[in-house]
């Protein structure tokens, strides 16, 4: 017996999403190895209080890595469409570069920082927000102008 499948391809802003939602699902889970997280053993649930460190540089928390995680599992379910891919990355783009502004703006060792937010994570914040909205806006267009 044999079967045929029909696969259409993904369109190049599917394949950004599904990188992008593939690469915070890592991140997310690294966040959770000790060894590739410095200081595990203080790895707080939330608040700037965590002494984690994914990469020895990027400050993280349980909540931190879970939003990771979530933030992964949603881009590589929206890149099951043109629409939803788009959409996950101008969107999620764009709540990147919030949580630039937020992370900016807190002071580091309030309980408001409760994420938590380090410098290096609000420049990463910065540079993925810029680069997923452009991916979007750009790798969109194909089909938006169709």
């Amino acid at each position: 017996m044999t079967t045929s499948h029909t696969r259409t391809a993904r369109t190049p802003v599917q394949l950004a999403a599904l990188i992008v939602g593939v690469a915070f699902l890592l991140v997310g889970a690294l966040g959770f190895v000790p060894g590739i997280t410095a200081g595990y053993g203080g790895l707080a649930v939330a608040g700037h209080h965590s002494e984690a460190m994914l990469l020895g540089l990027f400050q993280v928390s349980v909540l931190h890595n879970v939003v990771h995680l979530l933030f992964g599992v949603a881009g590589i379910v929206l890149a099951r469409t043109w629409t939803g891919a788009r959409a996950y990355l101008i969107g999620g783009g764009a709540v990147y570069l919030l949580l630039w502004i937020y992370g900016m703006a807190v002071d580091q060792t309030s309980p408001a920082n409760f994420v938590p937010l380090n410098t290096a994570d609000n420049w990463l914040h910065l540079l993925l927000g810029v680069g997923m909205v452009a991916a979007g806006y750009l790798l969109g267009r194909a089909r938006a102008s169709r």
